[in-house]
């Protein structure tokens, strides 16, 4: 945390000096979505991504080699680029207003805290759409927002709205069906990511039908951008499934997206371009049986739509109001200028062909050297945000160092009970102490807590786990994306972030952990013998409660994660 800033906020003297091998090394590892294979409905999942899992897997399923599929030759589909004159949109003249009422910067940004706004903002913008739509996503799942979200393409294609859609073809097994009839519309194209050989099935089939590719279809493409007209922006973490919109009944996830337009729009366009034309990413088309190619484009666009009506749910209930007391982005799309705070941004994209590089656990790639950079850059406070957290040995050098220049160090982080990867959690653990003796401000959500305050959400009887990844710095600085603090973010997978310079932004999100004045959390703690951790929670009544147990925690789990961790270890998580 030891590099400067430049005047303009991104370049950092001395690349990733030290901080690269604090943060890259095989000891800040922990899991991403993108390799987790569903076992409970999505939320329950094991890691294939590692060299121990993978022997034992190839030793367990060797049998199945000799039936595997390969891919065959890839037809190069034609290229194409984003639109260049948006402007003269509907969408091109609210930005302009937008902008024009937002000076000061290049682009103009607006947070999108809340689930339920953050997926009728991506819908709003698909109806506003005239000239094009832009959607890249690691996930859409054939649930009630896949639907709805597909459902919006499908409406635009038959405005006219030329529609792009790049999904990365881990998950995309199941939604094949559903991706053919759209891909039957007239103005709609949609490409695949790094395609498995097997198409069709649940995610655990096709992998297991692919371990003699298991180096290549193991590297996935995590980004998640959605662009309408060339003119506006969403990005962050989320994915299309219900649990990132608080729509699932299980599990909903706690997640931060932003809106931009401007500058930072057409460099987030060019991302997509480099990689919906790269030699990584296959036509639908190619991956259909022939049957299914031969089939009569009415039939598929007609099956197209009840496949829709299948999984389609209720319309959902948006709120007026999201945390911040914004109104939503369609209520003022409608007034033609939305409420945007200025400032400029860099985009940092992975090359698409980090899916077939040398891993070297040494460096890292782009979006992943882009927020270590940040990181390491602050002078008065840190402020990550990250579901899993494995600082390591070097990790906890460098928050030891970041104290003693009187950088503030604060951490917020899931808790057992609100994980989604209790094995990571237990890694994670063994490093509270430590911090807390370095004098790191430690947190973790509580499920029960989140609930009680509704300060993220109303998730009724769902669990909430958090999965916004988010970094703040200085007060000023603010990095959103795809990026994990992981060894997968780092060297497997392909990731989308972007660096803000926007004062106003970052403290309205950091306002977000401050107006809930983390109620929603455990504060943790060493208790008087200066060893055991203690988990400090305010009740109904403002009073603060001690816990001396984990919270959570139970026998059983307890001896379940302790016989796992002797098959994986931290480097393997």
């Amino acid at each position: 945390m030891g590099a400067a800033i430049d005047a303009r906020g991104f370049e950092i003297a001395g690349g990733m000096g030290c901080v690269r091998a604090a943060w890259t090394s095989r000891t800040f590892r922990c899991p991403v979505d993108g390799v987790r294979i569903a076992a409970n409905a999505r939320f329950q999942a094991m890691r294939f991504g590692t060299e121990a899992m993978r022997r034992w897997l190839t030793a367990l399923f060797v049998l199945l080699l000799a039936g595997c599929t390969t891919l065959p030759p890839r037809i190069a589909p034609p290229t194409s680029s984003a639109i260049a004159d948006g402007g003269g949109t509907p969408l091109g003249r609210i930005a302009a207003t937008s902008l024009a009422d937002a000076p000061g910067g290049s682009s103009g940004f607006r947070l999108l805290p809340s689930g339920e706004m953050a997926f009728d903002a991506r819908l709003a913008l698909a109806e506003a759409a005239t000239r094009s739509i832009d959607a890249q996503y690691y996930h859409i799942h054939a649930d009630t927002a896949g639907a709805a979200f597909l459902a919006a393409l499908r409406d635009a294609a038959v405005r006219g709205v030329r529609v792009r859609l790049l999904v990365d073809d881990y998950h995309a097994g199941d939604l094949y069906p559903a991706l053919r009839g759209l891909a039957a519309f007239p103005n709609v194209e949609v490409r695949l990511f790094n395609p498995l050989p097997e198409r069709y099935g649940t995610p655990i089939r096709r992998l297991l039908l692919s371990l003699h590719e298991f180096t290549r279809v193991n590297r996935r493409m995590h980004n998640k951008l959605f662009v309408a007209d060339n003119q506006f922006a969403v990005y962050g973490g989320r994915n299309i499934a219900d649990e990132y919109f608080t729509r699932h009944g299980e599990a909903n996830f706690i997640d931060l997206d932003v809106l931009s337009a401007g500058a930072v729009v057409r460099d987030l366009s060019a991302s997509f371009d480099r990689y919906w034309n790269s030699e990584q990413v296959w036509a639908l088309e190619q991956r259909l049986h022939a049957l299914e190619r031969a089939s009569k484009p009415a039939e598929r666009r007609a099956d197209f739509d009840l496949r829709l009506k299948e999984f389609a749910g209720p319309p959902p209930v948006v709120p007026p109001l999201d945390y911040l007391r914004q109104s939503t982005v369609r209520v003022q799309l409608a007034q033609g200028r939305l409420q945007l705070l200025a400032g400029s941004a860099r985009v940092h994209d992975d090359p698409p062909d980090k899916v077939l590089q040398p891993v070297d656990t040494n460096k890292a790639s782009p979006a992943m050297r882009a927020k270590l950079d940040v990181i390491a850059a602050a002078r008065e406070e840190v402020v990550v945000v990250n579901p899993y957290f494995l600082p390591g040995p070097v990790g906890l050098r460098m928050m030891g160092e970041a104290q003693k220049r009187g950088t503030r160090v604060l951490i917020v982080t899931n808790s057992l009970g609100s994980t989604d990867e209790p094995l990571v959690y237990r890694a994670y653990s063994r490093y509270r102490a430590d911090m807390l003796r370095l004098g790191v401000q430690l947190y973790e959500f509580g499920p029960e807590l989140v609930q009680r305050s509704n300060t993220f959400g109303v998730f009724g009887k769902s669990t909430p786990r958090l999965h916004a990844k988010v970094v703040g710095v200085d007060r000023r600085w603010m990095v959103v994306g795809s990026v994990n603090l992981d060894l997968r973010s780092a060297v497997l997978n392909t990731e989308l972030g972007v660096t803000i310079d926007c004062a106003a932004l970052t403290r309205q999100a950091l306002g977000l952990l401050r107006a809930d004045a983390f109620a929603s959390m455990y504060r943790l703690q060493l208790g008087e013998d200066g060893q055991t951790v203690e988990w400090h929670l305010r009740d109904d009544s403002g009073k603060t409660q001690v816990r001396h147990d984990e919270p959570h925690a139970s026998l059983w789990q307890g001896i379940s994660l302790w016989l796992q961790s002797l098959f994986v270890s931290e480097n393997d998580l």
